[in-house]
Order: C-alpha cells, then sequence, then structure tokens
C-alpha cells in the first residue's frame, strides 16, 4: 500500500447528505487523501448548481483535513488517474444498490486496473437517506432538515423558495 493513498468519493451531491457526510468521514480516515469529486451531472437536471454543489461539499468537509473538493466531468476513471487515485469509494445502503454498484466497479476495474473500488456502507441511521427523497420531500415543502446538515438545508429551503 502506498504511503499516502488517494482515495475518490465520486457522486453528484445534489444535495450532499449526512449519509454522504459519513461515507467521507470514514472514508477519511482510511486513506491519506480523499477527493470528493463533484460530477457535472450532464445527463440529471439538478436542484443546485456544479458550484452550489461543490459550495455545500465544501463547507460541510471544512473540519476533515484531508478532503479535497473537486468538480469533473467526463469518465471518472480518467479523473482518477489524473489524480493519482488507487481507490474509488462507494457507498452502499441496499442490495439494490450493491448489484449496481458492483457491475460499475468491473467496469471502472476494466478500464483502469490499478484503480480498486471500496464499499462503505453508512452506519445505520443514514441507511435509507438518499438525495433523491431529500429533494422531493424539499420541492414538496416537507421538512428534511434531519437529512442534511444545517447549511445544507437553509440553502435547499431558499432554492425551493425561488423556484416556487
Amino acid at each position: 500500500m502506498a504511503s499516502s493513498p488517494i482515495a475518490i468519493y465520486p457522486g453528484t451531491f445534489d444535495p450532499i447528505t449526512l449519509g454522504h457526510q459519513d461515507i467521507i468521514r470514514r472514508a477519511a480516515a482510511l486513506f491519506g487523501t480523499v477527493i470528493v469529486a463533484v460530477a457535472h451531472a450532464h445527463h440529471k437536471k439538478t436542484l443546485f448548481t456544479l458550484e452550489e454543489r461543490l459550495d455545500c461539499v465544501r463547507e460541510v468537509v471544512q473540519p476533515l483535513g484531508n478532503i479535497q473538493v473537486l468538480p469533473f466531468a467526463g469518465l471518472v476513471t480518467e479523473f482518477a488517474r489524473l489524480y493519482g487515485a488507487t481507490a474509488m469509494v462507494r457507498g452502499v445502503r441496499s442490495v439494490t444498490d450493491f448489484d449496481f454498484e458492483s457491475q460499475l466497479a468491473g467496469m471502472n476495474r476494466a478500464l483502469v486496473p490499478e484503480l480498486d473500488t471500496v464499499f462503505l456502507t453508512p452506519d445505520s441511521r443514514y441507511q435509507h437517506i438518499s438525495s433523491t427523497l431529500v429533494r422531493e420531500i424539499a420541492l414538496l415543502k416537507g421538512d428534511a432538515a434531519q437529512f442534511v446538515a444545517p447549511a445544507v438545508w437553509s440553502r435547499m429551503q431558499a432554492k425551493v423558495q425561488t423556484a416556487s
């Protein structure tokens, strides 16, 4: 193992949830550097712009010293190679997640054999949380504050207010 391995944790993070934050904390304890790679998400309609998502992620991971937050577009494997990552962190909440993530890990390994995928499960308090559901609750004027950091919830409420 390298003296200070670099891992990437890619995602859209629209919004970053407490589950994402839990995975980031766990990864930060395992790797010398964790790059939270925020996807441009050209294939999705996001609530937040890329810059807003980057700002949210930076704000909530700020207390952790070994985290970088960077945007990416294109193949995540090329991004990982560019930054010298040897591992890709993926959060897995359920068997359904595992089925999809294991297929993705196989494809990524075929593209970049030296890039290992590490699956982390969130604390049981966060296993039911998904960004999609949090967005939906917020857009329907529900209270999703318990699923995201207070700063993220404030931004979500402001965004939903302007969308109305």
